[in-house]
């Protein structure tokens, strides 16, 4: 249903919806239920979720994936950092600020930025953040409530599964993992499809090769 006047004090069902930075899965799915939010009944609450306090201890992965996770870090404790001091609305603005930078903007092929402080200091500006947020990416006591955001979707999911993650109406599922945005209404379809497959209990899995390139537009 697309809001309008007549139904703009309709009650909304709130859908938790947990996300690593990094990821560029996540980055699609987060966009793709902001187009939800205009087609249905709902509203989003963000939530930082890490995939590398999700694979710290995990054998078997390669030092290159390792370093990958470990650059997520920092930014997740500014995300952090901000939700502590600016309140949890301030995160969707600033996550949309790190992800711009991250993939949509970035020309395909092109390596991801450096995720150093100037980074960081401009996607703070964009969201009207403080500069002096990012003093957080080395500071470790975010650590804790990081790990306790993110094990806030893994309680849910469990261990095997990664970003983002959704709950819903007592619901909680991994993905969708889609490679473009649905836009209107055919976001809307998807939501719903998704809902109603994560409405039983029993239900795990439907899953087939990605043979699409990823697209951010």
């Amino acid at each position: 249903m697309t809001p309008t006047s007549e139904n703009a004090d309709r009650t909304l069902d709130t859908a938790d919806f947990w996300f690593d930075p990094l990821c560029p899965f996540a980055w699609i799915t987060s966009r793709w239920i902001l187009e939800v939010e205009q087609v249905r009944d709902i509203h989003v609450d963000w939530h930082v979720m890490s995939l590398y306090f999700l694979n710290k201890d995990r054998e078997g992965l390669s030092e290159d994936y390792r370093k990958g996770i470990g650059r997520g870090l920092p930014i997740g404790r500014v995300l952090m950092a901000a939700e502590q001091h600016e309140g949890p609305g301030v995160l969707l603005p600033l996550y949309t600020a790190i992800g711009s930078r991250l993939h949509q903007n970035r020309p395909e092929g092109e390596e991801r930025p450096e995720l150093d402080r100037a980074f960081v200091e401009s996607a703070l500006a964009e969201a009207g953040l403080p500069a002096d947020l990012a003093d957080a990416m080395d500071d470790p006591s975010y650590d804790e409530a990081l790990e306790k955001s993110h094990q806030g979707a893994i309680d849910l999911v469990g261990n095997e599964v990664g970003t983002p993650t959704i709950s819903f109406n007592g619901t909680a599922f991994f993905g969708p993992v889609i490679s473009s945005i649905p836009r209107g209404e055919d976001a809307g379809r998807l939501w719903d499809g998704t809902i109603a497959v994560a409405d039983f209990p029993y239900f795990y899995e439907i899953k087939r090769t990605r043979t699409h390139k990823l697209d951010f537009t």
